[in-house]
């Protein structure tokens, strides 16, 4: 999406809405290379610094990755990546992900849960970052 402050920290941005839906026959194929292909992506675009913002607002249920997928996505990111993450940030959070995020913070290192930030509304999002380069879909601005 761009990037925030004095040198080159990074916003990237995951729309829910256009992952695939969980009823196709390849559906694990298609999220592990959707999740290697985001891992080398943020490799080439992570020099410092980094925001990742989760845009969770109109995405149907089975198009929600799973815990066990997000569970690897974590194991594998290297430490670099893990340490340079700044804020993860949650918009328009499901009782569904506050509910499996409260389940898992004991699991899950104190300094990553910290990161964790919680925003209801694209205008609470605009207070927090810079929107220039962010792009927000239609489905999620309606």
């Amino acid at each position: 999406a761009g990037y925030y402050g004095d040198g080159l920290n990074a916003i990237i941005v995951f729309a829910a809405c256009f992952l695939p839906d969980s009823s196709r026959t390849d559906y694990n194929y298609v999220m592990e290379n959707l999740f290697l292909y985001v891992i080398s992506t943020l490799e080439l675009m992570v020099a410092e610094d980094y925001m990742i913002v989760y845009l969770n607002g109109a995405t149907p249920r089975r198009r929600m990755p799973g815990l066990g997928w997000m569970k690897k996505c974590y194991q594998m990111i290297d430490r670099r990546l893990r340490k340079n993450l700044k804020s993860f940030i949650i918009v328009h959070p499901s009782w569904f992900i506050r509910t499996i995020l409260a389940v898992t913070r004991p699991f899950i290192s104190s300094k990553f849960s910290s990161k964790i930030q919680y925003v209801s509304t694209l205008a609470e999002l605009r207070e927090m970052i810079p929107m220039e380069y962010v792009h927000i879909p239609e489905s999620i601005v309606k």
